[in-house]
């Protein structure tokens, strides 16, 4: 199969024919029809979360089942499916808790060199799914099927950016209806919480970024007001928009320490923030536990929105099928595989709000 390998971190990606075996156990096998580009490939890429080289990346997919492992009871050749980074046992501790984002129990997939290149070489599979590619094999619970009359390219987007924005504010803050929200950072996964927040109902819904037009674009995913925060005054400008208080919820979207710092001061007395961009692995933030505890407020983190995807995904769906949730407004541009560096480019420019490889479009 053809595939972008990165050979080296920070180095352009090359499509190369790549090798790769048919199911076995639990392992499905899908043709790619579609990936996003997310900024979390990038970051691999780049070496910012370390990470194994030669590697293929790309995690935000969707396509069509074209084989089953002998375990496999629950999908069928010809489905349609997503493809997502989320491997669960389903028979762990985090699993019987309802948290299959935190799995805890390898499958074999992980000690397994599943890629290779024409001589030998072994390929690591990037955030366990290695979808900038024709193929992909996967574990069962990473594959999730879809109506048939879905499109691949929008499907996709359920794959990370979406479940991440929207399950930040539905799963994991659980935002009440009324309430005040503030979004730092609307790029792709900010205008999910956006989203999320108008459909849990919030009263009041705070797009923070430094580009005036992205914060236009975040009114028509539903935000009510748009701060540049590299204009105004940040903690007053939210305290004047939500009756002097502060935001119940402050959502931080971007992997930025800044943000994430500034984040503290947004909040009120008892209210929320949730971490969801992830920095690189060496950056710290401060704050003053005496002032987090003085005023009962809470700090969050939000790994993949806490997503269940069989529960998750057909609930998505619907809100799509009933246009509440938007998917196809949030393509910017479409790609083939042999221009993916370009839409890397472009996606590192931070004017898109998702790139997508259109992989084989006959699917």
């Amino acid at each position: 199969m053809r595939a972008a390998v990165c050979h080296e971190h920070g180095k352009p990606l090359t499509i190369e024919e790549v090798s790769i075996g048919d199911p076995s156990g639990r392992q499905v096998k899908v043709k790619i029809g579609a990936c996003a580009i997310c900024h979390s490939d990038i970051h691999y890429a780049e070496g910012a979360w370390g990470g194994h080289t030669p590697a293929i990346y790309g995690h935000e997919a969707s396509g069509v089942v074209v084989k089953v492992g002998p375990d496999v009871d629950r999908l069928a050749v010809g489905d349609k499916v997503i493809v997502t980074l989320i491997r669960s046992c389903g028979s762990c501790h985090f699993c019987d808790q309802g948290e299959p984002v935190l799995c805890d129990r390898s499958s074999a997939q992980d000690d397994t060199h599943l890629l290779k290149l024409e001589d030998g070489t072994e390929i690591a599979q990037g955030m366990k799914t290695a979808a900038f590619a024709e193929w992909v094999l996967v574990d069962d619970s990473q594959v999730v099927k879809i109506p048939d009359d879905m499109s691949l390219d929008a499907a996709c987007l359920l794959a990370c950016g979406v479940i991440t924005g929207v399950g930040a504010v539905i799963n994991t803050a659980e935002v009440r209806p009324g309430s005040n929200v503030v979004v730092i950072g609307v790029g792709g996964v900010g205008l999910n919480a956006v989203q999320g927040a108008k459909i849990a109902g919030a009263k009041t819904i705070i797009a923070v970024d430094i580009e005036n037009e992205k914060l236009e674009t975040a009114r028509q995913f539903g935000a009510t007001h748009g701060v540049n925060a590299g204009v105004e005054k940040l903690p007053g400008e939210i305290r004047n928009l939500t009756d002097g208080y502060g935001a119940d919820y402050v959502f931080v979207t971007v992997g930025s320490q800044q943000a994430i710092d500034s984040s503290y001061r947004l909040m009120r007395r008892g209210g929320q923030v949730v971490i969801v961009g992830m920095p690189s692995a060496t950056e710290k933030s401060s704050f003053l536990p005496v002032a987090l505890t003085a005023s009962n407020q809470k700090i969050q983190g939000s790994f993949m929105g806490q997503t269940r995807l069989r529960v998750d995904i057909p609930r998505l769906l619907s809100l799509y099928r009933q246009g509440i949730l938007k998917l196809d407004e949030l393509i910017s541009n479409r790609y083939t595989l042999d221009e993916i560096n370009l839409a890397i480019a472009d996606t590192c420019r931070g004017q898109s709000l998702r790139n997508i490889l259109i992989i084989d479009d006959s699917l």
